[in-house]
Order: structure tokens, then sequence, then C-alpha cells
């Protein structure tokens, strides 16, 4: 990650507040804007997922739907079994045969999907399904409605029979301890029956899922990849960071030493007393500044202020040393793990750093750290003209750092402005 993040670490501390009432940052309430939210915290109907779970009814609806499209498959099978039968038992014919069986279990298949998208919110991702796998989707499908409709059937019986049970009481033909009987006997098979539907309805979820969704071995690969990506990039990031430290020691601090101890030299060799005092004030002053330096240099490494005083105080820092006015929402109120911590740090440290060097007309930036469960979000946004390149070296290193820790990085930095950069880290 490059950028300059100066500052050492001594110079947080506990009056952090009236730094930044100095520096123009201002604390920000907790009432956050909505806006704020990304969408990774929960996905929207348009990015394939539900934005809430369907109520109740609506669900119940659904499953009963189910038992309906599963009679229409009970029948697709046993028309198109009797036709192409002959078919798929002669070898020569058996693939023409299993084609145009699929072909017609795919518009059942179809209906299924939109019944699962109509009353259950379910997205799936549109890509080819074989065909082995829509016959046995709909076969499994078939089996699962029939039972479903059984089971509903069974519980509609009983509401009859609760019924009947009621009418009894209410014209007094029926005892207290029938009624006792009768009623426990209704209620052990009403709860069956509810769980049974409970269970039908998850395995319909889980089949639609296991048939149209990624498999888990295309998950495991898909996470394998991942993992790889991720290994490599943080490994890049390494060195580009250690090249980048070299670079500052050679160019900066190796630079200084050498004035420095030139400035010694010359001080020694001094021919009267005014001349060697006054290469030894130099040599003072440049000692100072070389501290100054390689306190930036240890302070861009790693800063300290995160173990003494936490992340608050370590991006008060930040803010202090920025030139445009920084609105902090720090919405933490437990520690987070010390990996997560230096990366929320980092993003912030260097998207306030781009913002003000690159952001042009940028009046204000606004930061925002907060934690939504077991993720915490941290968010910059400048009012600048826009443009930032993903791309660049420092965004690219920002991908690096919170990839490898299973985090999702968004630059959202349209021409005209304003640039938002989003980092979600899972802090589990």
């Amino acid at each position: 990650m490059t950028g300059p993040m100066p500052g050492p670490a001594g110079r947080s501390c506990p009056g952090c507040a009236a730094r930044l009432r100095s520096a123009g940052v201002q604390e920000e309430s907790a009432d956050f804007d909505a806006r704020h939210l990304p969408s990774a915290l929960g996905p929207a109907p348009a990015d394939g997922g539900p934005a809430s779970a369907p109520a109740l009814p609506r669900r119940a609806a659904g499953l009963l739907l189910g038992c309906a499209t599963a009679v229409l498959g009970l029948l697709y099978f046993t028309v198109a079994g009797t036709l192409l039968g002959p078919p798929l038992l002669w070898p020569r014919t058996r693939r023409r045969a299993l084609a145009a069986l699929a072909a017609g279990a795919r518009r059942l298949t179809a209906l299924e999907r939109r019944r699962r998208s109509v009353f259950f919110g379910d997205r799936f991702p549109d890509r080819p399904v074989p065909d082995h796998r829509i016959l046995r989707y709909l076969a499994t499908r078939v089996w699962a409605g029939l039972v479903t409709g059984f089971v509903a059937g069974l519980l509609a019986f009983g509401a009859v029979l609760a019924g009947l049970l009621v009418a009894s009481l209410a014209r007094g033909t029926l005892g207290w301890r029938e009624l006792l009987v009768q009623g426990v006997l209704g209620g052990v098979l009403l709860f069956l029956n509810v769980q049974g539907l409970l269970a039908l309805e998850s395995f319909d979820a889980r089949l639609a899922r296991e048939s149209f969704g990624p498999s888990e071995r295309e998950l495991l690969r898909r996470r394998i990849d991942e993992l790889a990506t991720s290994r490599a990039a943080v490994l890049q990031a390494v060195d580009t960071e250690r090249r980048r430290i070299e670079r500052d020691l050679h160019d900066g601090v190796q630079q200084r030493l050498v004035a420095l101890a030139m400035l010694l030299g010359r001080a020694r060799r001094g021919r009267t007393p005014e001349q060697a005092d006054s290469l030894l004030e130099q040599a003072h002053r440049e000692s100072r500044e070389l501290l100054t330096e390689l306190r930036e240099v240890a302070w861009r490494v790693y800063p300290t202020a995160l173990d003494s005083q936490g992340l608050r105080e370590a991006l008060a820092g930040v803010s202090e040393r920025c030139h445009i006015p920084v609105r902090m929402d720090f919405g933490l109120t437990e520690p987070l793990p010390a990996p997560v911590e230096t990366a929320a740090y980092f993003v912030v440290s260097e998207a306030v750093t781009n913002a003000a060097k690159h952001a042009a007309a940028a009046t204000r930036i606004h930061v925002s750290v907060r934690a939504y469960g077991a993720l915490l979000v941290v968010r910059v946004e400048d009012d600048g003209a826009g443009g930032a390149d993903p791309a660049g070296s420092g965004l690219t290193g920002l991908h690096s750092r919170v990839g490898a820790l299973d985090g999702r990085l968004h630059v959202h930095s349209p021409s005209g402005g304003p640039t938002t950069i989003t980092a979600e880290l899972p802090c589990a």
C-alpha cells in the first residue's frame, strides 16, 4: 500500500477531542443515514436475494401451490413415460427420448422456479442446468409435493374433526374425559403435521438451491480459487510494502544520516568556534528532522497508537493530519480483533490521504466505522470530483489487505463525485 501516512505514534493522546475540534473534525451522532449501509449487509431483490423473509401466509400459499404443480409433474411423467417408454428402452433412440423428456420437464421446472421466486423470494443464477439434474429435480419435487399435499390434507381433516368436536361439546353430547383424550390426541397430531410441513418446506428450498444454485463441489472450488487469489495478493502486498519501506529508508532516512554525518565531520574540522557552533546547530536540526522522518516511516509500517490507545484515537490522529475537515462517525463499543482493527485503520488512513492529495475541490470527508452484527463496515466518502482509479497502487493494496481477511472493498467514484470507499470486514 502506498500513500503517506505521516505522524508519530506519540502524537495521539487522550486529549484528542480538543485536537479534533481544532482540526475541524466533528463527532457525528449515532443516527447514521440509512443510505450509508452497503448492499452487502443484506442482498436486495435486484442483487439476487430477498430483502426479508416472506410472510407466513405467502409461504403457505406457495407450499400449497407446490402441491398442485406436483400433480402436473406426475401427470407429465405418466403421459410422457407412456409415450416415450419404448424409445427410452431402445439404446439407439434413448438419447433423443431423454432430450425430449427433459425439454418438457424444463417447462415445468421453470414454473417451479417462478413459484419459488414469487412466494419465497428465491433468486437463482441464470446459468444452464444439465438435463439429468432437471429430471432429478422434477421427479423429487413431484414426490415431495405429493407428500406435502397428503400432510396438508391430514391437517385439513384434523381441522374438520376439531370442528365436529367443538359442536359435540356445545350440544352436550361429549363428556370431559372424551374431550381430554381427543384434545391430547389432536394436539399431538397437530404438532406432527406442522413439523412435517415445516420440514417439507425446508426440503423444498434445499432441493431448489442444490439443483439451480452452485453445487457444494463448485462452492468448494470457488472458495479454493478465492483463497489462492487472496494468498497471491497478500504476498504481492507484502512485497510491495517491503519495497516501499526500503525506498523510504534509502531515499529519506539514509540520505539524512549521510547529511548528518557530513555536518558532524565538518564541525570537527571547523577552524573557528563560531563555524563549529553553526555546523553543530545545523546537525542538531537535521537530527530532529531525521527522528521525525524515522518516526513517520515506523508509523506507516504499524501505528503503535492502535496498541496503546485503540482504533478511535489512531483514527483521530489521521483526521488531525488531514487539511480537509473530517467528520467522524465512530459507533464501536466492543473491541475488535487485532487484524481487523489494523485493516480498518489502514483503510481509513489510505482513503483520507488519497482524498486529501487527489480529490479535486474536496471540502469535507465523512468517515464511518460501525459494526453490523459480525461485520465491521468502514466507509469513507469525500465530496471531490471523483474519478478514482480502483486499479491504482493504493487501492490495490487495500483490496489485498481487506481480501486477506475475507472482506470486500467497494470503490464508487463516478465522474463528478462523490467518491465512496466501503470496506466490509468480518469480525468472527
